[in-house]
């Protein structure tokens, strides 16, 4: 029977939808496999790593006879078609318990597994109230925070991004215990409290998937997400998002996030990001640390590495206040200038040995806190 016939374009993005996911190398082979289940003319696409579950449908032509279900490596499948044009018509026949892919007068034999062996990720029954955000604002709040969460580190709470919804407000944190970012949006719904913390890899998957656009809030498809007490479920774009959460007590962030501090500096953010990204120039990969210097009408930057070679540039501030100098990682600071959209960003310190903190001029949704290094 034909699983499916349709155009590689169309076929190569359904696909792509649920394979980011897939891990080239693990311990069950048939998680390396996407599950194709045929009902109609309708093909269901599911994939997973046994913490997160794709799901997505697509009417791709095909017989309407019978139904039918097979296992398929997924990123081999990928591979084979994207040797084909965007128009070609593709198809994949199940013939005498093979598959064969053909496209063209190309063909081939494809080795697959059984249907009813695919893991399938088993869902909580007792989700809470959904809830909508437009996938833009969320995919923006991601991206304000996601740089700052931590990469396998043994606190395995910082490794990932915590979503607190209550009210009319969403907000989201991330920390590696060097820096912490918070980014908070408005919805247009109330819900009741919850704090999930939502792992590094699915995070990563929704900045992926999420469509990035410029249309206002209201006119932005939604991203519809509800929580359980150890599992997210989200659905946007035909896709059924399901992931497990990071179990853990996430850092009491308010407590991270300084207030009061005597001097602050409002400047642009791409000058300070250029001079910086020259300034990176003179580190190494083992110390990545630069000296800000803060002074009346001036802050000079510089750096320095192992053998003896120094950097310094200066650029014309409005300040005012007491001289100050401190060290910091040059990437903490270019990771949140490259990933916050204002084109002013305000600068609030105490003295050399205490955190920065960075804002957006009059807007405080959003907060990024660094902690100083010793240079």
């Amino acid at each position: 029977m034909i699983v499916f016939k349709a155009p590689q374009d169309k076929i190569i993005s359904v696909l792509q939808s649920v394979a980011g996911i897939v891990e080239r190398r693990h311990t069950l082979p048939i998680l390396a496999n996407v599950l194709l289940r045929k009902q109609g003319d309708t093909l269901q696409l599911t994939t997973s790593d046994l913490e997160i579950q794709i799901r997505t449908s697509a009417p791709l032509g095909g017989d309407d006879s019978a139904d039918f279900a097979t296992t398929l490596g997924a990123r081999k499948l990928i591979e084979i078609l994207r040797t084909f044009s965007a128009d070609q018509q593709v198809t994949l026949e199940s013939s005498q318990e093979r598959l064969i892919l053909k496209g063209g007068k190309s063909r081939f034999t494809l080795q697959s597994l059984p249907a009813d062996d695919f893991p399938l990720v088993q869902e909580s029954p007792n989700f809470g109230p959904a809830f909508a955000v437009p996938q833009g604002v969320l995919k923006r709040l991601l991206s304000q925070v996601s740089f700052a969460m931590a990469v396998q580190d043994i606190r395995y709470y910082l490794n990932g991004i915590l979503f607190v919804a209550e009210g009319r407000t969403l907000s989201l944190v991330s920390t590696d215990g060097h820096r912490l970012a918070f980014a908070r949006a408005e919805l247009d719904v109330e819900v009741p409290k919850q704090e999930v913390i939502l792992p590094r890899k699915t995070v990563l998957e929704l900045q992926r998937l999420l469509r990035d656009t410029d249309e206002k809030a209201e006119e932005q498809p939604l991203i519809q997400i509800q929580f359980a007490n150890n599992q997210a479920k989200l659905n946007f774009n035909g896709l059924e998002f399901v992931s497990k959460l990071v179990e853990g007590k996430f850092p009491d962030y308010n407590r991270v996030i300084p207030s009061g501090y005597g001097n602050s500096v409002t400047l642009g953010r791409q000058v300070l990001l250029a001079s910086l990204q020259r300034m990176t120039i003179m580190t190494s990969d083992k110390f990545k640390g630069v000296r800000l210097n803060f002074e009346p009408g001036l802050l000079r930057i510089t750096s320095a590495n192992t053998e003896q070679e120094e950097a310094q540039d200066e650029l014309e501030i409005d300040y005012g206040g007491s001289k100050v100098e401190s060290g910091f990682n040059v990437s903490y600071l270019i990771d949140v200038l490259g990933n916050v959209g204002s084109d002013l960003i305000r600068l609030d310190f105490a003295d050399g040995n205490s955190s920065m903190l960075v804002t957006i001029p009059e807007d405080d949704s959003f907060k990024y806190v660094v902690m100083p290094m010793r240079i």
